[in-house]
């Protein structure tokens, strides 16, 4: 019997074989990954551990997931490609939890995205209260006679009234059957969208995608003695047509709504829909907000955006939030009068998901005895249940009212990573794309304990990630390299992360035990004497927070994820400064008075945003590089004697563009039931170009081979240009030497694209007085990559600039010359100032911080 549980168990851990893995830059890699495992994969940016892990791996799991499904099930899905691999066994069913997988629409958030708004609206359907906004009296349902009497005691003697039975509210569609069903019941009026139509009206049947329609039940006029038996006979046709009580009384061109089932026409006149879940839906017409639409926010009239002026170039592209304001009717809240008027232990369901998840987790435990419904119970413990899944993997400071475009690449996948705990699925392969990114250090054992969680449930979960803490943790280790590109793609080295760290075999290992250290020890610099104070700082959860941000200095801000890091320093003093300077749209958060800000003469955004939206973008384009290639082209005898011009060889212009493709070197085919699919251009098969451009070349090369070169081949051929090598030797020390000059901006990775930003910058002349904003800029980010960031931050100081970095990787903050902790806590217990000064000041009183014992243990390993 022992024997055969044995064999059964080592049937179930038979690892997943892959050979001949080709995908990207691998170079025929053959690896065994063990299964029901935390497996980490690490190496530098580039080195080829996403193309192993999502490019091969996840994508071949999904590849025969849809081949095992019907041909009709297939042609609605997208059609996946076989990976570049000779042979993969052992693979289950993959579910990918990657940065970019949540919706930045402005109507999703956070309770949308994991499915707890729609338990609250149903929650609210079934135990809220209505308050008038106007009384505050709390509404009850009413029987006939009352409403009787409330219809007679609201209209004046002599009045005519008009009854009506809603049929239809909030929804679209053709109703072409039901208005003949009407007709036969002796309907003849309808009221369509606010508008009166006859029923016999031929015009009407050519209508449809309606959202409220009402019939016309009867006219009276009040003070008649049939008054009282005439509302009764309505109330009997209204059960029979819309399936509830007399829904709607008109007068004259006012409107009252009596719903008597659920709630009833209070004393003031103002009457209420029932309560149902799309009441709360701000995607519902039924429930948003009809000034606003649902979004909360209103477009800035493009007059006001006319006169601003913009300097786009130091702050990347606009927000949509940049040009939009809050409703002015809903007040951001998204919904309508009605919804909002609907109550739960007196909060309202805005009011109920504007409070963090930790929060609202010991608001509903509180309520929990004092509600009897037991179908309201089961909800409350579903929410509360999703809500703990969100705190377990570090964001329970999230509100479910938080938009998803707002969420960092981390805040999402764990946002994901969290309705995965909910599902209990075993047997799967769980692929993750770094979902430490923006945890602070205190945060990481509930992150690694989630993620062992999947594991023990019988998952096989394999991580991409730089994270030290995390990699410590796995039971595998992968190493990807030895370089990025093309210098990569091998493995170098795998194992249990001890077999790796005692043998020495990589260059994670050598950090890991401290052989190697990402920065050194060093004297702190003292600034230039400058700086820029900031008082009364109030917005978000800050707590009146003054800060004094010295100037000449390498500035590290941390604490626990939600302790107001960007309130503080992006949507307060960053979005002053920009106002100032550049006249930006975004109002700063509120705050009492701001100094120093003439102590700067620039301010410089580098974040982890797309270098641009579209594939034409690139490296080249991005950095200015690109023209003056063009320029040397057309300089070129063959390019002179044809009379070209630097305008010829741009791929975004006409002239000497392929005029097929018109320069995009792919053409779309629009494919029905499918995704779009795009082919190598037919007329210049990929080169972008017209032939005859493509014959002017410079050293042997034509302009479309160039942007094929990637930087380091790219240096060698324009080491002797001035106006390219500069920046492509900028590019080659932010440890971009590996990307291809015309590599769509659409495949770089946030951290790729804030080194490119960097890299823009450093190859402009210093002023000595600009203000640099980073933005977690070790994302994506391996020990190397995280050493040359550092190099450049402190060449930038060593210039005389500021830079500040909001970050929790402790190697940031150990080399940091000025260190502010916020806090202690997130959201509603954050928003406090708890530590400013030098990491070794920090570590002498680690009690009062969070991060103080981490890093004063960081310090101790290395022996500082």
């Amino acid at each position: 019997m022992s024997d055969k549980k044995n064999s059964i168990e080592e049937e179930e851990l038979d690892p997943i074989v892959i050979r001949g893995a080709r995908e990207h830059n691998l170079k025929s890699v053959d690896i065994d990954i063990p299964t029901q495992k935390f497996v980490v994969i690490t190496g530098p940016s580039g080195s080829g551990k996403s193309s192993l892990a999502f490019d091969t791996l996840f994508a071949e799991g999904q590849r025969r997931y849809m081949e095992s499904l019907s041909a009709y099930a297939r042609q609605f899905m997208e059609q996946l490609s076989k990976p570049e691999v000779d042979w993969i066994d052992g693979l289950s069913p993959s579910i990918s939890i990657e940065q970019k997988t949540i919706s930045s629409h402005p109507r999703s958030t956070v309770g949308t995205v994991t499915s707890i708004y729609d338990f609250v609206r149903l929650l609210y359907a079934r135990v809220g209260e209505v308050r008038d906004p106007e009384s505050g009296e709390t509404l009850r349902a009413l029987d006939e006679d009352e409403i009787i009497f409330k219809v007679q005691k609201s209209a004046k003697e002599g009045e005519r009234i008009h009854l009506y039975a809603s049929v239809v509210r909030g929804k679209k569609g053709e109703y072409l059957r039901e208005f003949e069903q009407w007709r036969r019941m002796g309907f003849s009026k309808v009221r369509i969208d606010e508008k009166m139509h006859d029923l016999f009206d031929p015009i009407l049947i050519s209508r449809h995608s309606h959202h409220d329609i009402d019939v016309l039940l009867d006219s009276i006029t009040i003070g008649k003695p049939d008054v009282e038996q005439r509302i009764r006979d309505a109330m009997k046709i209204c059960d029979k047509v819309s399936e509830g009580w007399l829904k709607t009384i008109g007068r004259e061109s006012k409107e009252e709504n009596l719903y008597g089932k659920k709630i009833a026409l209070p004393s003031s006149g103002r009457s209420f829909p029932d309560l149902e879940p799309r009441l709360f839906s701000f995607n519902s017409p039924y429930g948003m907000c009809k000034n606003c639409k649902g979004l909360g926010l209103i477009d800035t009239p493009k007059k006001t955006r006319k006169t601003r002026n913009l300097e786009v170039e130091n702050l990347d592209d606009l927000e949509d939030d940049e040009i939009m304001v809050n409703c002015p009717e809903c007040k951001g809240a998204r919904l309508n009068a009605d919804a909002l008027s609907v109550t739960i232990l007196g909060k309202t369901v805005h009011e109920f998901s504007e409070m963090s998840g930790q929060h609202l987790i010991g608001f509903l435990e509180k309520a929990m005895p004092t509600i009897e419904n037991p179908v309201s119970i089961r909800l409350l413990g579903e929410i509360i249940e999703r809500l703990k899944f969100l705190d377990e993997v570090g964001v329970g400071y999230l509100s479910l009212s938080r938009r998803s475009s707002t969420l960092s690449g981390g805040e999402a996948q764990r946002i994901r990573l969290a309705t995965q705990l909910g599902t209990q699925l075993s047997g799967v392969l769980y692929v993750l794309d770094e979902p430490s990114i923006g945890l602070h250090p205190k945060d990481h054992q509930k992150l690694l304990k989630s993620l062992k969680g999947l594991r023990d449930l019988g998952n096989s979960v394999v991580v991409v990630e730089h994270d030290e803490e995390t990699m410590i943790a796995a039971d595998h280790l992968i190493e990807f390299g030895p370089g990025a590109g093309v210098h990569g793609g091998t493995i170098v080295a795998q194992g249990t992360p001890k077999e790796l760290i005692d043998g020495n075999l990589c260059s994670s290992a050598e950090y890991l035990s401290g052989k190697r250290l990402v920065s050194e020890k060093r004297d702190r610099r003292k600034g230039n004497g400058q700086s820029i104070d900031v008082t009364g700082c109030q917005g978000h959860n800050l707590q009146n927070v003054d800060l004094c941000l010295p100037l000449g200095k390498l500035i590290a801000f941390t604490g626990v994820s939600g302790s107001g890091k960007s309130s503080l320093i992006r949507h307060t003093i960053e979005a002053c400064i920009a106002q100032k300077f550049y006249r930006s749209l975004t109002d700063p958060l509120k705050f009492k008075t701001i100094q120093g800000i003439e102590n700067i003469d620039k301010l410089v955004r580098v974040d982890q945003k797309p270098i641009g939206r579209s594939p034409r973008s690139n490296p080249a384009t991005y950095t200015g590089l690109f023209s003056p290639i063009r320029a040397i082209f057309a300089q070129s005898p063959d390019a002179q004697i044809r009379g070209y011009t630097p305008g010829t060889f741009s791929f975004n212009v006409k002239g000497g563009r392929c005029d097929h493709c018109e320069g995009g070197g792919r053409v779309k085919i629009e494919m029905h039931f499918l995704p779009d699919v795009y082919i190598p251009c037919e007329v210049c098969h990929g080169a972008r170009y017209r032939r005859d451009v493509l014959e002017v070349r410079f050293k042997g090369k034509s302009i479309s081979e160039v942007l094929e070169l990637s930087i380091e081949e790219a240096l060698k051929v324009f080491e002797n240009q001035p106006l390219v090598e500069p920046k492509l030797r900028t590019l080659v020390e932010v440890g971009l030497g590996y990307l291809k000059l015309g590599q769509a901006a659409t495949t770089l990775s946030g951290g790729e694209a804030q080194r490119i930003k960097l890299a823009k910058e450093l190859s402009k002349k210093s002023t000595g007085k600009t203000l640099y904003m980073l933005d977690e800029p070790t994302t994506g980010l391996h020990f190397d990559d995280i050493r040359k960031l550092l190099l450049i931050c402190h060449k930038l100081v060593d210039l005389g600039n500021t830079v500040v970095i909001i970050e929790h990787n402790l190697d940031v903050i150990s080399a940091a010359d000025w260190l502010v902790e916020l806090g202690p806590g997130a959201g509603g217990e954050g928003g406090l100032v708890v530590f400013e000064g030098t990491p070794e000041q920090l570590i002498k009183i680690p009690g009062q911080s969070n991060t103080g014992p981490f890093l004063q243990d960081f310090y101790s390993r290395r022996g500082w």
